[in-house]
């Protein structure tokens, strides 16, 4: 039947070589950092404290741990799909040509369904945190604006501005919008050094027992935190010629290992 026609690799690069002529633009230091900020995504600043009062307490840790083996191991699989198939495309490419057109359509669909998911949670966390510095300085928004209307209210401004706000940024081209990354992912990453470093010396052993609760918080937590397959999955959709850096393509799982540090050391001053 049709729907299950595959498409050959050959084919694929070649069109892929007709459509895309781009211009090398982004180096070695954007690559990584896009790597690392979809990596480092919303779930570790606004689900940690949910997660560690109401699922793994202590072991939270070990929930980290848990979902960072899975985003692995999904890193490694699109880095061996891309280097067997080195186009556009991500996921649809990949299902494309190896299980059949109605496969490749029902995984594009699902990967825009993952975006719109993790930039609306990611958005509304980013909301939270406006609201809440606002309103230590003694700036209170209206609730109605502030909250859609499943949380009582009419419409989350700040998280639709953010989000146009983002999309403009990515509108104005390639190179300003991983600079602009960049200049967030360092912040981020400063944001939780300092964390650490100030947590660090008040951690209380004492609250470490007891630390393993039932298995099922655990691996519950881990997919409360983790947009990690979303994320492994976000730099292939990127067109090879504009992600190429001026010294040839790079190794995108070479950004894996960056977070896993920071990640795994988070929870830990929480106690």
């Amino acid at each position: 039947m049709g729907i299950w026609r595959t498409k050959k690799i050959a084919d694929l690069m070649q069109e892929a070589g007709d459509n895309q002529k781009l211009k090398r633009s982004i180096g070695t230091p954007e690559l990584v950092a896009l790597g690392v900020g979809a990596i480092i995504g919303s779930g570790i600043f606004v689900l940690t404290g949910v997660a560690a009062a109401n699922y793994a307490g202590p072991a939270l840790v070990f929930s980290f741990i848990l979902s960072g083996l899975a985003a692995g191991l999904a890193a490694l699989v699109y880095a061996e799909m891309a280097a067997m198939i080195p186009v556009t495309g991500s996921a649809y490419t990949y299902a494309y040509a190896s299980l059949g057109e109605i496969i490749a359509w029902l995984v594009g669909w699902n990967l825009v369904l993952e975006y719109l998911v993790a930039s609306g949670a990611v958005a509304v966390g980013w909301s939270g945190y406006i609201t809440d510095m606002l309103a230590s300085v003694g700036v209170f928004l209206p609730r109605a604006l502030v909250n859609s209307p499943l949380s009582g209210g009419l419409v989350n401004l700040p998280a639709i501005l953010i989000t146009v706000v983002m999309t403009g940024v990515a509108i104005v081209g390639t190179t300003t919008s991983a600079r602009t990354n960049k200049i967030i992912v360092g912040v981020k990453i400063l944001v939780i050094l300092v964390f650490l470093a100030l947590g660090a010396p008040r951690v209380n052993t004492a609250y470490w027992h007891p630390s393993s609760p039932s298995a099922s918080p655990v691996s519950s937590t881990g997919r409360l935190l983790s947009f990690s397959p979303t994320s492994a999955s976000m730099p292939w959709p990127l067109p090879p010629r504009r992600c190429a850096t001026r010294h040839g393509n790079y190794p995108w799982e070479s950004s894996a290992p960056w977070p896993s540090p920071l990640y795994y050391m988070w929870p830990l001053p929480l106690f």
